[in-house]
C-alpha cells in the first residue's frame, strides 16, 4: 500500500494535502471529535458559537486562552514535516487545513489555506481590526490579561478569529481551496473525519476532476469510500515511512 502511495506521489504534478485534527493530535493538540476530544468536557454550544460569546464572553475567552496556551506548546510531528518536504520538492502545491494551529507553518509549509481560521489571531467584533498575537509578540501578555480584550482601534470587544459552529467558512479561503481541488491530480487526506462540510467536499472535488485520493487515518472516515488508497495508521508514522519510499524513488 505504501509503495503504491509513493508511486502516486512521485508521479503527481499538482498534489495538495487536506488535513484535519488527526494530524495535530500526535503533537499533543486535543481533537474535538474522537476518544479524548475537548467536547467530552465542554459542550460546543456553550463555548464555540456566536450566541455563547454574546451570552458569556468571559467563559468563552477563558476557554480559548486555555486552548491558545495548550497549542502554543505543541510542536510539529513527522507528518507536518513530511508535507513541508513535499512542498520543497515541488510536488505538493498547498496544504488545506481545518485545524486552527500553526504547526504546518512551523514545520516549513509556505502555502497554507486556513479554512477554520487561526487560534492565535484575534479580530474586532465591530471594525476590520485583526492581529496575529504570535507574530506581534503579544501572546504572553494577552494570555496573562484578565480583562476582556478590547480593540485598540475602536474599543469594541475582540473575539478569536476562528470559525464557530453556525458560522460560514471565510469565502476567500474556501474559494482558494476549491480552486486548488479542481486543479489537483492528487490529494493526501490526513487525519480528518470527513464529515464537516463544506470543507469535506475538497477530496470529492479532486476525485470528480480525475485526481487520486490517498487517505491516512487511524480509522475509516467519511472520505474512505472515495479513497483510491486507504492507509490505516498514525499520521506521523505513516507519512515518515511514505517519505522514505518517495526519496528512494526520486533518487533511484
Amino acid at each position: 500500500m505504501l509503495e503504491e502511495a509513493a508511486k502516486l506521489v512521485v508521479k503527481s504534478r499538482f498534489a495538495i494535502a487536506f488535513t484535519g485534527a488527526g494530524i495535530s493530535a500526535e503533537s499533543g493538540v486535543p481533537t474535538f471529535r474522537g476518544f479524548n476530544g475537548l467536547w467530552k468536557k465542554h459542550r460546543p454550544e456553550e463555548l464555540a458559537t456566536p450566541e455563547a460569546f454574546e451570552k458569556d464572553p468571559h467563559l468563552v475567552w477563558s476557554f480559548y486562552k486555555w486552548r491558545m496556551d495548550l497549542i502554543r506548546k505543541a510542536r510539529p510531528n513527522p507528518a507536518h514535516y513530511a508535507l513541508a518536504e513535499l512542498e520543497r520538492m515541488g510536488i505538493l502545491k498547498a496544504v488545506v487545513m481545518q485545524n486552527v494551529d500553526d504547526l504546518h507553518r512551523e514545520a516549513g509549509s509556505r502555502n497554507v489555506v486556513e479554512l477554520h481560521g487561526n487560534i492565535f489571531r484575534v479580530r474586532c467584533t465591530s471594525c476590520s481590526y485583526k492581529e496575529n498575537l504570535k507574530e506581534s509578540g503579544r501572546l504572553e501578555a494577552f494570555l496573562a490579561e484578565r480583562d476582556l480584550p478590547k480593540c485598540p482601534r475602536c474599543g469594541s470587544l475582540l473575539r478569536p478569529d476562528v470559525v464557530w459552529f453556525g458560522e460560514p467558512l471565510p469565502r476567500k479561503a474556501l474559494e482558494e481551496a476549491f480552486k486548488l481541488a479542481e486543479t489537483a491530480d492528487l490529494v493526501l487526506v490526513i487525519g480528518t473525519s470527513g464529515v464537516v462540510y463544506p470543507a469535506a467536499y475538497i477530496p470529492q472535488i479532486v476525485k470528480e476532476h480525475g485526481g487520486k485520493v490517498i487517505e491516512v487515518n487511524t480509522e475509516r472516515s467519511g472520505i474512505t469510500p472515495i479513497a483510491d488508497l486507504f492507509i490505516r495508521g498514525r499520521a506521523g508514522e505513516v507519512m515518515e515511512r511514505l517519505m522514505e519510499k518517495v526519496r528512494v524513488m526520486l533518487n533511484g
